[in-house]
């Protein structure tokens, strides 16, 4: 690789900025309370679910979506101890067995109807199927 890797604490810096980000806008805006727990993120593909019958344009809820994927790999990284890994400006997440995850590119699969972030996070805490990552 010719750019820098950083692993938590640094490489989570600007995930867990944009979770917090979402669960704020989320209590606030949507009145939706948001624990980091499995169970939130049936809200959080029910709400992409809403914004892509809505017809949102991607770049106009990308910063949401980011938000959403950020919030769920910290789900993860509470449930397994999985750590933030970062590359190039990309984030993801690596799970104590050594599989690599991208939450937030997987929250663009969801938003295009590809995806699951619920399933995503099951499959990473049970050790289910790992979603490429870079």
């Amino acid at each position: 690789m010719t750019t820098q890797q950083e692993t938590r604490p640094q490489a989570a810096t600007k995930p867990l900025r944009w979770a917090a980000d979402v669960v704020a806008t989320m209590r606030e805006g949507a009145r939706l309370r948001l624990d980091y727990s499995a169970q939130s993120l049936w809200r959080i593909d029910r709400m992409i679910d809403d914004l892509r019958r809505e017809e949102a344009p991607l770049a106009a809820v990308e910063s949401v979506l980011r938000g959403f994927g950020a919030y769920t790999g910290e789900v993860i990284v509470r449930q397994t101890g999985a750590e933030w890994w970062s590359t190039g400006g990309d984030h993801w997440i690596r799970t104590p067995d050594g599989r690599l995850w991208d939450p937030i590119d997987e929250a663009r699969r969801c938003f295009a109807g590809h995806g699951s972030l619920r399933l995503l996070c099951r499959d990473a805490v049970t050790g289910g199927f790992a979603h490429p990552a870079p």
